[in-house]
């Protein structure tokens, strides 16, 4: 049966209805709300019996269907009806409203489930080229039937849905984006908060006690364990257990690389995540399960090199760790085994430091004091020959053995004031040099002179007196072993922007070819020393005529430079 058209001034006024049905789309943010909201006013402005509405997925699958004027499981049904089942599909295909004035009764028994459907109405949901969701109707209110004006009404309210459905998402969209802003800087908070912690630490069991407590107070962890391997076998020992659990996670506290789930994880390099609540792990300890733990997280600690041992934390929050919260643990069992294998390559480049002072020692007694020591003892055994052949030779011998051993004690003294440590502890830079010249003169029994400025030089930033200490001692140091010299000079003095530094001894010089054969590392730690606090050093020597360290900083402290 055939509906008249609706007169100019009735079609304007479901216009108007329908501009303010799109004004109350706009002011629903909530998808669930916004999609029940299209569904009864699309039916309010056709007079529908029954209605619904879907939106889909990216790749255009059908995401929720949300209906008006049935339940739910009405709604089941109708979308499956095969009256207009094959309707629904053809719609979908063709992105095209479709329009039934007469639904063919349908035989089906379910029919007596359901009242009957007489005219459907399918439009879709269009945003720019790609179709969002779709619109159904079922009986409309002209003799359970749509007219034209409601198929045209229903594409103009489509579009509306559209843009409705479009600033849903974004807005989802931004306030997930903007959760997500917020979890990352708190993690980045936590992880700065971290970094410092394990940045300032020489210590791998305050590094590991400081970074699990920070870390389970964060995410409100249950317990949490560190295994950690030891150096370079292939062993992963429990390091720290913190929790309500009593003694561990897990039923062994060692494992090899490779081994079960921590072995394995550390081996790896990938986590592992245990749900509770859907399998059972053997190799976790038996209480586990009794604290509520629903999920247990192993993280390996994956270093530059290799994996350095593994990162386990329970859970007994129900909602699982998303992603975000993975990579963030990832982060940490990162970041701490960075901190352990530095710590770990810091003891170890102090040891072969040690081991290669050793050795440079051991060369130096050997090839100097040593021998010194064995030709007094060739001199005084040729003055024994010579004692009752020769007498006045033998004095003669013997006061030269004397003499010998003298000079082998002073380089015994040089290689003592070498090897003691001195810092500039909480003194000005004077009394510091002022103690090194002491102790100098007392271990080498030289005629030292030192001469400071008549002002007060306290105002001297810390890296530039450092600097200038740690200069003094090396210079001093040079002189006791190498220079062989009777006299030494240090003066100290000030201009208007500079503190400046000048060490002169009277002894055998070097040539500059010969430089690092006969003094080492000293010259070199000089120049880094005064060029990281900003200043210059001159060094000039000859051979035959002493030696000239001259060295100036500036008063005036640049934070970028850094004394080492």
């Amino acid at each position: 049966m055939e509906t008249s058209p609706l007169s100019k001034k009735q079609f304007e006024k479901r216009l108007i209805e329908l501009h303010q049905a799109s004004l109350e789309l706009v002011q629903e943010i909530s998808m669930d709300s916004l999609l029940e909201r299209i569904a009864q006013l699309a039916c309010k402005e056709t007079e529908a019996q029954y209605g619904a509405v879907s939106i889909t997925t990216g790749d255009e699958h059908i995401d929720k269907i949300i209906p008006a004027g049935m339940k739910d499981e009405e709604m089941e049904r109708f979308a499956n009806f095969s009256q207009i089942r094959g309707y629904i599909d053809e719609l979908i295909q063709t992105q095209k409203t479709i329009h039934v004035e007469r639904i063919p009764a349908d035989p089906e028994p379910s029919l007596s489930e359901f009242p009957i459907l007489t005219s459907f109405l399918g439009v879709p949901i269009i945003q720019g080229n790609d179709s969002i969701g779709y619109i159904y109707l079922g009986n409309g209110s002209k003799d359970h039937n749509f007219t034209e004006d409601d198929r045209l009404i229903m594409e103009m309210f489509s579009g509306n849905a559209a843009a409705a459905i479009t600033n849903a998402r974004l807005y989802k969209s931004l306030i997930q984006r903007d959760r997500i802003l917020t979890r990352r800087n708190e993690d980045l908070a936590l992880l700065d908060e971290l970094a410092s912690t394990l940045a300032t630490s020489t210590d791998i069991s305050q590094i590991i006690e400081n970074g699990l407590t920070q870390l389970m107070d964060y995410l409100r962890l249950e317990a949490g364990e560190i295994y950690l391997r030891q150096h370079d076998s292939k062993t992963l020992v429990l390091k720290v257990h913190k929790g309500k659990s009593s003694n561990h996670l897990w039923k062994r506290t060692q494992y090899v690389l490779g081994e079960g789930i921590i072995g394995s994880t550390a081996k790896s390099g990938s986590p592992v995540l245990l749900n509770l609540d859907n399998e059972n792990c053997e190799e976790l300890a038996e209480d586990v399960q009794d604290l509520g733990v629903h999920q247990v997280a192993v993280v390996p600690l994956k270093g530059r090199r290799s994996g350095m041992g593994a990162l386990i934390v329970a859970i007994s929050n129900p909602q699982p760790l998303d992603e975000l919260e993975v990579q963030f643990l990832q982060a940490i069992g990162s970041w701490m085994a960075t901190a352990i294998e530095n710590v770990r390559l810091h003891n170890q480049d102090r040891r072969l430091a040690v081991l290669e002072e050793r050795e440079r020692i051991g060369m130096d007694l050997h090839d100097g004091i040593i021998q010194s020591i064995y030709a007094v003892g060739l001199t005084l055994e040729h003055a024994r020959l010579l004692m009752s052949e020769n007498p006045e030779q033998s004095r003669k011998r013997i006061e030269q053995a004397i003499k010998d051993l003298n000079a082998t004690i002073r380089d015994i003294r040089a290689y003592i004031l070498d090897l003691r440590p001195r810092q500039l502890h909480n003194e000005d830079l004077m009394s510091g040099i002022s103690r090194l010249v002491a102790e100098f003169k007392a271990n080498t029994l030289l005629d030292v002179n030192l001469k400071g400025p008549n002002e007060d030089i306290s105002h001297l930033p810390k890296n530039q007196a450092i600097s200038l200490f740690h200069i003094c001692q090396e210079a001093l140091a040079n002189i006791a072993k190498h220079a062989h010299a009777k006299k030494v000079d240090v003066n100290v003095w000030t201009t208007n922007d500079r503190l400046l530094l000048e060490i002169r001894d009277d002894g055998v010089g070097f040539s500059s070819e010969k430089t690092k054969v006969n003094i080492g590392h000293g010259l070199s730690n000089m120049e880094t020393r005064v060029l990281n606090a900003g200043g210059e050093v001159d060094i000039s020597s000859e051979p035959g005529k002493g030696t000239t360290i001259f060295a100036w900083v500036p008063f005036a402290e640049d934070e970028s430079l850094v004394v080492e």
